[in-house]
């Protein structure tokens, strides 16, 4: 290929759009092209156009009802070989479009924000992130997990090439590196809103920020260079294909190009945001900016644009007024500027600027080093000539709006920042705002009317947008508003009954060795050690020893509320002397009338909550072991599996955290724990749930080392997937696969590689 000397020029400039071009991604097919979204509300599919250096809109795809403002390609299928488009928009939707249809294959629905960056990575999964402080992994057209953590807007996302890695980059300044949906590291720099991230290789990445800054980053946590060069918010970063190479767009109306950690060619932009870039394959750089032009930029001989099209930009350019305040000019006085001679010495560096006076005006000239001469770049404006068409640069509390007014309520009173947007409605934003900062209600004629004449009435498209009325809220959507599912509970796909018991029945609930007293001789032991007010009399521990007869035979007889009772008392003792209590509560938990009792809707958060104490990763191991049986025990009857299925998550959450102790025994009741849910979960058909199993296995069966405990995973797994193809998608996405692969060459105990090689060949 025959290139200019390394300097991009102009290749084409691409109109079609209406207003801010705010997302691009490079696309598979048609080869060569790319997708471009936009505040219009449409995502438009460009190919090359043949022969010429353009390109032509292919199709207009709509499915928003507000504006659209990011976009990633979700690579090729069986299902769909072109790929799929995904988009997300301030609607708080992510639509999913084919290549061939205007209209979405289907929406995305669950962030209760602006959904504003997308990240596809293998076997179909999607990675969004939202103004709602949340990041959200999808599945076809299901949601995964959800990751929380941040405290403000997720502005960047991105899936690592290893497999169940992902970052996020936020508003609250921080990146977070997620594995199979917990995070694993922050990262800390930035010093404002992280804007962007781009992958860099399998261990390092870089990001971009409002700071004016990009970091690039190991995925250990050391940040290994600053790069400085934009004198404003940088929105975008792209990585060159197969090199180190990138570059950036922002605030300051500039690309930049970064070669070899340096910045190499700035190119100005008649137009004041610069939102997004993206690289094609050729290495052919795609800006889209907030004049609603893409503007397509090549080293390539060939392809560069013809020299009046090149005159013409360069012309464009000249023409744009230039607002000191969001430029890299610094304070200007026009009585001390030169005149036209300046511009005959030349220039230093690539991209210096230069001002100069002319007849009156202030005019900015910047430096090509490659055409060795000075390119005018526009006429300087004081502050005043600056306007809000550059719409969204306005941030406020990490989101960005058209604009955000200062309100004083009265002379002596603390102001009030009222953001807004061009296509809100007034009285909707002024209600809204009145609510918030608890002021009064008589106030909403005058804060909408003077919303109204700072914005000169200006809105985005039909103002019928079907908004409710905000009194009523009637005709909102309310998530999660379709009929429960009433499946049928399915049987263990391994075994064919309804939970897999390896080797015998007493395996998954803990089995009970010997007879009562060795429990209750323990308890009479400590009992003296207990404090005052908490020791058990002689009566106390009558009534357990009988509850532990009852409940460990095949007894008619039901355990008294007196002894349960009892059985409470004991397991509030301290935790350094509670361990025999916990004993009895894991047996006898088994037994329907205390499973009951302690589970039922009226107890279980107090119960449940007093045994995840046990869980915390510096208590006793003990204490751990027996509450984690005590869980698993909980399954056995109908209350206690409410209990867990309602709990799920913040149990499940608990007990990972026991994954890094060096006890096998705890090992194995975590694994016995996972299993006991993976059954569960395939009787009710539950992806989000197993989404959540599948990330604690992949967690987990890489630091345990007891084969008993890594065959009841397997096990785990195999129920997950059996039968759900968008489980064994998620499973292959975390790369389930490849971290179980050695154990199909286990030789003792057998089991273990048979059930290895049977889960390898569901995935």
């Amino acid at each position: 290929m025959a290139s200019a000397g390394g300097t991009y020029q102009l290749r084409c400039s691409v109109a079609g759009h209406e207003l801010d071009v705010r997302g691009l991604s490079h696309g598979l097919f048609p080869p060569g092209g790319f997708v471009s979204v936009s505040r219009d509300r449409t995502a438009r599919l460009w190919a090359p156009d043949g022969p010429n250096r353009g390109f032509t809109e292919m199709h207009c795809m709509r499915g928003h009802s507000n504006f659209v403002s990011c976009v990633c390609i979700i690579p090729s299928s069986d299902i769909y070989p072109r790929g799929l488009i995904a988009t997300g928009g301030n609607d708080h939707n992510i639509c999913i479009f084919t290549l061939d249809n205007t209209a979405p294959l289907y929406v995305l629905k669950g962030h209760k924000n602006t959904v504003c960056s997308l990240s596809s990575g293998k076997f179909g999964t999607l990675l969004s992130g939202s103004w709602d402080t949340t990041a959200k992994v999808w599945l076809n057209d299901k949601c995964m997990m959800t990751l929380q953590g941040h405290t403000a807007a997720v502005w960047a996302v991105k899936i690592l090439p290893e497999q169940g890695l992902m970052l996020t980059g936020s508003a609250d300044k921080s990146i977070k590196l997620w594995k199979a949906g917990r995070c694993e590291r922050t990262f800390n720099g930035h010093e404002d809103c992280v804007r962007g991230l781009a992958i860099l290789s399998d261990t390092e990445f870089l990001s971009c920020a409002n700071d004016a800054s990009i970091r690039r980053w190991q995925i250990s946590g050391e940040c290994l260079q600053i790069y400085y060069g934009h004198t404003n918010y940088i929105y975008s970063i792209s990585v060159f294909p197969h090199c180190k190479d990138f570059v950036t767009t922002g605030e300051d109306r500039s690309l930049r190009i970064w070669k070899r950690g340096e910045c190499a060619q700035i190119i100005r932009f008649p137009a004041q945001s610069v939102w997004s870039c993206c690289v094609l394959d050729n290495g052919d750089i795609v800006v889209g900016a907030s004049d609603g032009i893409i503007r397509v930029f090549t080293e390539s001989l060939e392809r560069t644009a013809s020299a009046e099209e090149i005159q013409a930009f360069e012309n464009e350019l000249s023409q744009a007024t230039i607002d000191p305040s969001t430029s890299d000019l610094g304070d200007i006085n026009a009585d001390d500027l030169p005149g036209r001679e300046h511009l005959k010495e030349p220039g230093t560096r690539e991209g210096q600027t230069r001002l100069i006076r002319d007849n009156g005006k202030v005019e900015a000239y910047q430096w090509s080093v490659s055409e060795g001469r000075w390119i005018k770049i526009g006429e300087v404006v004081g502050s005043s000539g600056a306007t809000q068409q550059t719409s969204g640069r306005v941030l406020f509390e990490g989101k960005e709006y058209d604009y955000v007014f200062t309100i004083d309520v009265n002379e002596n009173g603390p102001s009030y920042k009222l953001p807004y947007n061009i296509s809100d409605d007034p009285w909707l934003t002024a209600y809204n705002f009145l609510q918030k900062n608890d002021l009064n209600a008589m106030f909403l004629d005058q804060v909408a009317k003077f919303i109204i004449d700072n914005t000169k009435g200006q809105m985005l498209g039909n103002t019928d947008t079907g908004f409710s009325d905000p009194f009523t809220g009637s005709g909102r959507y309310v998530p999660g508003s379709s009929s429960g599912s009433n499946a049928v509970p399915a049987p263990d796909p391994f075994t064919g009954a309804g939970r897999y018991v390896p080797g015998s029945a007493s395996n998954v609930v803990a089995p009970l060795s010997g007879g009562v007293d060795p429990f209750t001789g323990k308890l009479k032991e400590l009992n003296g050690s207990a404090p005052e007010e908490q020791k058990l009399t002689e009566d106390d521990l009558i009534l357990l020893e009988k509850l532990l007869f009852v409940t460990c035979n095949t007894s008619l007889e039901t355990p008294t509320a007196q002894q349960l009772q009892t059985l409470w008392k004991a397991i509030n003792w301290p935790e350094d002397i509670v361990f025999p209590a916990l004993d009895i509560l894991r047996l006898s938990i088994r037994h329907p009338s205390v499973n009951e009792n302690f589970c039922s809707e009226k107890d279980s958060i107090r119960f449940s909550s007093h045994l995840l104490k046990y869980l915390s990763r510096n208590g006793k191991q003990a204490n751990q072991l027996l509450a984690l049986r005590t869980l698993c025990n909980c399954f056995v009857s109908q209350a206690g599996q409410r209990l867990m299925m309602s709990q799920r998550d913040t149990i499940m959450s608990h007990a990972i955290e026991l994954k890094l102790g060096g006890n096998k025994n705890i090992h194995i009741a975590l694994a016995t724990l996972t299993l006991n849910y993976a059954v569960w979960l395939h009787k009710v058909n539950n992806i989000e749930g197993k989404a959540q199993c599948l990330s604690v296995i992949s967690i987990v069966i890489e630091v345990v080392q007891d084969l008993e405990a890594i065959f009841r995973l397997l096990v785990a797994l195999g129920t997950l997937i059996s039968d759900d193809t968008n489980a064994v998608q998620l499973a292959k996405s975390l790369g389930v696969d490849s971290q179980i692969k050695k154990y199909a060459s286990v030789s003792e105990p057998a089991k273990v590689s048979e059930c290895c090689r049977f889960v390898l060949n569901l995935l």
